[in-house]
């Protein structure tokens, strides 16, 4: 199904909140909203259907590396999952069902990209533009875009000039014919250690090219029995206790993550799954890292390594040189002719560049790149100092390199909704963390972030180049839920319409009025 609102519908349209991105945190965000009586809100969407990720990554082989019963929300368990780690289009067709279930595609307005979020210190309101010039006034702005979105394409020489078929994984060309042709895969990061294996058999020739190893774990990947989904259906608290069963098996992988010396045990299993299906000695060398495991992302597979003893599969480890109109040369000088390239290059996950053509202006005028051109910094990687009234889902500092992010999400869904709520309770029009508070609380985050893998010294995109890990949480997720179930009074400010600056009343009619912006927040339980 198609949620189809033309930009013209929605011109000038006001409303309490306004979340931009329809995938797991845009639709919990909204499902909670109407959970807690709010229903004056829009969900804002790019692309002409809800989803995020399970949208757009469509590659052969895709899915998801978190258990498919603990990569689902813990309010709406789905006791039909096909197998352990289900495939997008079954992860997909999970957030339509939700969306159809709790009412949400009446809420949602499609080919509705935002290039720009304005605040009126005023007022106490945003103003969403699209890129096309049509706008949203709104309360409240609540960004869940997700971090991992825009495709990060690598600067290579001459890749305009290739005339064969070239195209990122997240942008899967599925009327390509793949088969008899030669073809280079370039990155050997998440995506392509799915899909790698996927095409292999259907190639001519499959050049894979590895700037660096990762260092790849077993998948325990199994199809769920018959008597298992019963099971889950009809036996009370069975679900629930499995989903549990995977949530402390995975947090306890958090150990050898804080904890370096307890990551060289875990990464001789992984040298033993390499030389389970690597005899080659050379070979095996070259897919072997050389950094301590967790640094980077650990990646899971039990086809991926197997698939380089394919006689038409070649791993490529010397650097790319250039790359010509039908063909790439790497530095050792060696010329290798290929039809088509595949970027499994990744995204970018620093918002200072994926949000590059998005501005967001707060207080004062600063735009928030400008506010994070040192690294991106949030309180709890939610609210930022200068910019009232604005939440972000999956924020700076709350990635995870062990379970499962939608875990984090509900715990943010949880606080943004209890700030809602306390808004409505003291009469405030807005709410900003106090600079103190943020900076107190990312020290505690850096410091938290020392003497982990993650900061042993090898380079990854959980980190900025000068080496601050603006990524992942520097803890267990529960001890994340806890720190979030309560909003302090003494973090923020709160402000009353009455309290904001004023200016010439000529342009309140083009503002909300205190009754339109508040009065759905009367209806909060």
């Amino acid at each position: 199904m198609s949620y189809q609102h033309t930009p013209t519908e929605m011109s000038g349209e006001q409303v309490q909140v306004a979340i931009i991105g329809t995938g797991f945190s845009g639709l919990c965000m909204a499902i909670k909203l109407l959970e807690a009586g709010i229903t004056n809100f829009v969900l804002l969407e790019k692309k002409d259907q809800i989803g995020g990720t399970w949208r757009d990554n469509t590659y052969p082989g895709c899915a998801c590396d978190v258990q498919s019963h603990l990569y689902s929300y813990s309010f709406e368990g789905n006791p039909e999952w096909s197998k352990v780690f289900s495939g997008w289009k079954e992860i997909q067709d999970y957030t339509l069902g939700c969306a159809e279930k709790y009412g949400l595609n009446k809420y949602v307005r499609t080919n509705f990209e935002v290039k720009s979020a304005v605040f009126d210190e005023t007022q106490g309101v945003w103003t969403l533009t699209s890129v096309d010039g049509h706008q949203v006034k709104t309360q409240t702005f609540v960004m869940g875009t997700g971090p991992l979105h825009v495709p990060a394409i690598p600067n290579l020489p001459g890749l305009d000039s290739f005339k064969g078929e070239v195209f990122h994984s997240a942008e899967w060309n599925h009327d390509f014919n793949m088969k008899g042709k030669k073809v280079a895969s370039i990155g050997t990061g998440g995506s392509a250690i799915q899909y790698v294996p996927e095409i292999a058999p259907e190639v001519d020739q499959l050049y894979v090219y590895q700037r660096t190893p990762a260092w790849v774990l077993p998948r325990n990947e199994r199809a769920y029995t018959g008597v298992e989904k019963w099971m889950f259906r009809n036996v009370p608290g069975a679900r629930k206790m499995y989903r549990s069963m995977l949530y402390w098996m995975n947090e306890s992988r958090l150990l050898p993550i804080l904890h370096p010396k307890m990551a060289n045990l875990l990464s001789k299993l992984a040298k033993l799954h390499i030389r389970k299906y690597i005899k080659d000695p050379e070979l095996r060398e070259k897919l072997t890292p050389n950094y301590t495991i967790g640094c980077k992302r650990i990646l899971i597979s039990n086809r991926y390594l197997p698939t380089f003893n394919r006689s038409n599969v070649e791993l490529v480890t010397d650097g790319i040189q250039s790359i010509g109109e039908d063909h790439i040369v790497t530095r050792d000088g060696k010329k290798r002719e290929v039809d088509a390239i595949i970027l499994g290059t990744g995204f970018h996950a620093d918002p200072r560049n994926y949000m590059k053509n998005f501005t967001i202006q707060g207080k004062d005028g600063m735009k928030l790149l400008d506010a994070w051109k040192e690294g991106a910094e949030a309180y709890f990687g939610i609210t930022v100092k200068g910019f009232p009234n604005m939440f972000q889902l999956v924020g700076p500092n709350t990635g995870l390199g062990h379970n499962s992010v939608i875990f984090m999400i509900e715990s943010q869904v949880h606080y943004v909704i209890e700030c809602l709520k306390k808004m409505k309770a003291k009469n405030a029009q807005t709410l900003e963390v106090k600079p103190d508070v943020q900076a107190g609380f990312n020290e505690w985050v850096q410091a938290g972030l020392k003497n982990t893998v993650w900061s042993s010294g090898c380079a990854s995109w959980y980190l900025q180049d000068d080496g601050k890990n603006f990524t992942i949480w520097p803890g267990s997720t529960w001890s994340y839920r806890l720190k979030t179930r309560n909003v302090p009074d003494q973090s923020f400010y709160w402000k009353a319409l009455s309290e904001l600056p004023s200016k010439a009343t000529a342009q309140a009619s083009d503002q909300l009025s205190v009754s339109d912006q508040t009065a759905p927040l009367a209806a909060t339980k």
